[in-house]
């Protein structure tokens, strides 16, 4: 079977990978390259449990052949975290209970990290929240809960530090 040699840069390391041309990006991530937070749900695009960063913006990897990746920036949900200090989205996350099964968490972080990059310091209205996250699917939460965590990190300090003030 044919392969083709793809570079991209995944969470900031550069990668190299020789895999059949149509094989989809989220195999390459998961099988590939041991990276297995980002998640297959429907494999048609429409739960968004596969979403990951490409070149900064969302996409569903599920329907992007891996050869379109080539020499892109990827970020999945291990490379938002630096180390083991979690981001305040993904803090906010756990402590307001946006969290719940896990399946689509890692989506919904990159997809919320997507729009507070794209908000600069300004914390986006609920409607925008809701917006963003619109691709990623939550059977558990009733996404109000996602939605005050998405806020409340783009306030710049996590629930913990509300509480106590």
């Amino acid at each position: 079977m044919k392969r083709v040699a793809l570079r991209m840069t995944v969470n900031g390391r550069a990668r190299q990978v020789r895999v059949p041309p149509m094989k989809r990006l989220l195999d390459v991530l998961r099988q590939d390259l041991g990276l297995t937070g980002t998640k297959e749900g429907c494999g048609e695009g429409e739960c968004g449990a596969c979403t990951v960063l490409l070149g900064g913006r969302s996409v569903n990897s599920c329907l992007v052949p891996a050869v379109q990746a080539d020499g892109l920036r990827i970020t999945t949900v291990e490379g938002l975290a630096k180390g083991k200090k979690l981001t305040s989205l993904q803090q906010a996350m756990v402590e307001m209970g946006g969290a719940q099964c896990g399946i689509c968490t890692p989506g919904i972080l990159l997809s919320a990290s997507e729009l507070l990059t794209r908000a600069r310091g300004r914390v986006p209205g609920e409607d925008e929240v809701r917006e963003a996250i619109a691709g990623n699917l939550c059977r558990c939460t009733g996404y109000q809960k996602i939605v005050d965590a998405v806020r409340a990190a783009a306030r710049g300090r996590s629930p913990r530090t509300k509480r106590s003030r």
